[in-house]
């Protein structure tokens, strides 16, 4: 068990730095309305992130197939990604104060929300998920039991290096003015139609550039 413990941490803080919308959002929202604010986004994500481990866990090679053969999912993802990226850029107002949110608890439930959504609509993070439990799955014996272990010492690893970036962010308030937040906001928003055109493009790639079984059988070790 201590092995697959210490197996599972480095990818959780591997899997922290992974840079995508969901990085540079969380950086913001620390950064802006503060770490109680960032910490629920934050919550949110993960919990996106057991219900795509879930759906890896119990549907493995037989999603994978079925995601090869849907290229529209990346394309219904990069659509929404695109959408709230060209909003964020356009975007003039800076949002509510940390002290705004903090007495209003739809506040907090609608980060949450965010969070959950914004990692869920990224079909790529189901994929990583899927070759993880693929590769992973085996040298834990496929046992339930360990494999439960392996995945909770990984997300509390991701948790524990997302709260130390939160509060490097958090640093970065006092130094935030309207307009630098402002061109922060921007800088989201152009990430995040990056973001979204990558996911477009790849729905509208042949199907032999989505083949993800063969990929992630390219990244297995040889024996």
């Amino acid at each position: 068990m201590i092995e697959d413990i210490q197996a599972a941490i480095p990818l959780g803080f591997l899997l922290s730095f992974v840079i995508g919308p969901v990085f540079f959002v969380l950086l913001e929202t620390g950064a802006t309305k503060g770490f109680r604010a960032a910490l629920v986004f934050d919550l949110g994500v993960i919990l996106a992130d057991i219900l795509f481990l879930l759906i890896a866990y119990f549907s493995s090679f037989q999603l994978l197939e079925n995601l090869s053969n849907q290229p529209g999912l990346y394309v219904f993802g990069g659509v929404i990604l695109l959408v709230y990226g060209i909003t964020n850029f356009f975007k003039r107002g800076v949002g509510k104060s940390k002290a705004e949110i903090a007495t209003r608890g739809s506040g907090y439930l609608y980060l949450f929300v965010k969070g959950f959504i914004l990692n869920l609509i990224n079909i790529g993070v189901l994929v990583f998920w899927l070759g993880v439990i693929i590769i992973v799955g085996p040298s834990l014996d496929n046992d339930p039991n360990r494999i439960l272990i392996f995945f909770s010492a990984m997300l509390g690893a991701y948790l524990a290096t997302d709260i130390v970036k939160i509060l490097l962010a958090k640093q970065l308030k006092t130094k935030l003015t309207r307009k630098r937040i402002l061109l922060v906001k921007k800088g989201l928003g152009i990430i995040l139609i990056i973001c979204g055109l990558v996911l477009i493009t790849k729905g509208f790639l042949p199907k032999d550039r989505l083949n993800i079984e063969k990929g992630i059988e390219m990244i297995r070790p040889q024996k």
